[in-house]
This record gives C-alpha cells, sequence and structure tokens, in this order.
C-alpha cells in the first residue's frame, strides 16, 4: 500500500493540474462570448468546441441566443458534449429558428449528440420545413440518432424520382438508412467507407449473433428493395448509389449480393470499394 501512496498522489495532481488549465483555457473565452463582437464570438466557440469537453459546453449555452445568426449556429455545434439529454433539451428549440442556417446546424448538432429525445423534432423539421439544405440536415441528424421509426419517411425519399436539386437529400437519406442499419446490427454510430481504402488493421467488420441478424432482416426488409432499386439506376447520382450499397452493406440481407457484385467490378473505384465491403460484411454475416 505504501508504495501506490506516491502513484495516487501524482494521479490526483495530474487531475487537479488538468482541471486548472482547461479552466484557465476556458475563461478567457467566456469573457469573448460575454464582451467580443460577432467575429470574436464565433472564434470563442470555436475554441470552446476545440476543448472537448463538458464544462466547455456549458459556457456556450447562452450563445444559442445571441441575436447575431452566425453566433447561434456555431454556438449548436459548441454545446454536443453536455451529456445527451442535456444537449438535446438546449439544441431542439433551434429547429425553430427564424434563420434556416441556425436550424440546419441544429439539426446536424443533434445527430451529433444522438439522443432519443431529438427524433419527433427532427421528424417534424424534415416535413414542413420549407429549405431543402434543412430537410438535409434533418436527415442526417437522424442517421445519427439511429432509431429505426425514421426508416419509413426515409424510404419515402428515395422513393420518389430522382432529381438534381434533391440530390444531397437522397444520398443523406441513403446513408442514414445505412447508419440506422448498422447500430441496430452492431451498436456503433460511426461510419467510415469505404474501408477497403485504410490500411487492414483499421477495418472492422463486425458480425452480428443470430438473433439480432433475424430482427434485423424483419426491421430492415422494405428497405432493400427500395435501395436495391436506387443502386440500380443509373439516374441516380454516383454519391448515392455509393450510400445505397453501404446501407445495403449495413442491413446485410443476402437478397441484395447478386447486385453488389455485379458493383464490385464497376468504373466508379468508390462505388466498387463499397460494394466490396457491403459483400463482405453480408457474406461473413451469412457463412454457407
Amino acid at each position: 500500500m505504501t508504495g501506490m501512496r506516491p502513484k495516487l498522489l501524482g494521479l490526483l495532481m495530474a487531475l487537479a493540474f488538468s482541471a486548472l488549465n482547461a479552466s484557465a483555457q476556458l475563461e478567457p473565452l467566456v469573457q469573448k462570448l460575454e464582451r467580443g463582437d460577432a467575429e470574436q464570438r464565433r472564434s470563442a466557440l470555436a475554441s470552446i468546441r476545440g476543448l472537448r469537453s463538458e464544462a466547455a459546453s456549458r459556457a456556450a449555452i447562452p450563445a444559442l441566443k445571441d441575436k447575431n445568426v452566425l453566433v447561434r449556429a456555431t454556438a449548436a455545434s459548441s454545446v454536443t458534449f453536455l451529456p445527451p439529454s442535456e444537449a438535446a433539451s438546449v439544441l431542439i428549440p433551434l429547429l425553430q429558428d427564424r434563420d434556416p442556417f441556425v436550424r440546419r446546424e441544429a439539426a446536424y448538432a443533434l445527430g451529433e449528440v444522438g439522443d432519443p429525445s431529438a427524433l419527433a423534432p427532427l421528424l417534424v423539421l424534415l416535413n414542413r420545413d420549407k429549405t431543402i439544405e434543412v430537410r438535409s440536415a434533418a436527415v442526417i441528424g437522424l442517421g445519427g440518432i439511429a432509431d429505426p421509426s425514421a426508416l419509413a419517411p426515409l424510404l419515402a425519399i428515395l422513393a420518389k424520382r430522382p432529381v438534381e436539386d434533391e440530390e444531397f437529400l437522397r444520398r443523406s437519406a441513403a446513408r442514414s438508412i445505412g447508419r440506422i442499419a448498422q447500430f441496430a446490427r452492431t451498436g456503433t454510430r460511426d461510419v467510415i467507407t469505404p474501408q477497403n481504402f485504410l490500411p487492414e488493421r483499421f477495418k472492422d467488420v463486425k458480425t452480428p449473433s443470430a438473433a439480432v441478424l433475424s430482427q434485423s432482416s424483419v426491421l430492415f426488409q422494405p428497405a432493400v428493395a427500395q435501395l436495391l432499386s436506387v443502386l440500380g439506376n443509373s439516374n441516380e447520382s454516383d454519391d448515392t448509389r455509393r450510400e445505397a450499397a453501404f446501407a445495403l452493406g449495413a442491413i446485410g440481407d443476402p437478397a441484395a449480393l447478386p447486385a453488389l457484385r455485379s458493383n464490385v467490378g464497376s468504373v466508379d473505384n468508390y462505388l466498387s470499394e463499397i460494394s466490396k465491403e457491403a459483400v463482405a460484411k453480408i457474406e461473413a454475416a451469412n457463412p454457407q
């Protein structure tokens, strides 16, 4: 025990020093928020986000009501290190902000936070907002929350005929479906694709349990046909087809294998690699 005391004391001192250092970094930023002009307030908020701490995010909360649009929008991404339920509670009101830029940034931030309480407000935003960029952000936010309740409205987006003005909305819908499926099967929200472009040690093809696969197959069955239609549609943008391939791999239904294999040799290198990755995921989850 005697030998452990110096180590414990050293650890406590290091923690105390770290806390003091964080406080010293935060104090001048708070002063800028309280007294600086709009550009200084935005700069302070960016630095607050860089501290990546709950205390720093809490200091940014008052800026969510700043009179300057750009400051409010920047503040949205600066409060994401609060506990998820608290972050959602201060961000959700911004979905009704008069400025679309603020609504967009709030939707992105809510997706980053991932708290389920934002599901319903984001669905309302998707259905009612007139600005396509805001609706696209709502779609991305829904992917971050990863609740299967959002599948139907996301599939409704893909069921429409592709038009150029809605390209980002469509690719975001396909990606969010994939993120929801990935979370349902593996419990992870982060997406890096194609992993085939990464060194081997960074690749991660997880194999869910049989019970999870069975449940997932039923839950995501309606999505498979729609995603296959997107993947096979030459009128879709390249990015939307890539995201459809990712989503099919995340869902893991063997019915997607023929279409995915046919795209392994695509002249689009990204589609080819994402399809390879999707095939690997499905084959790993469905061994012969």
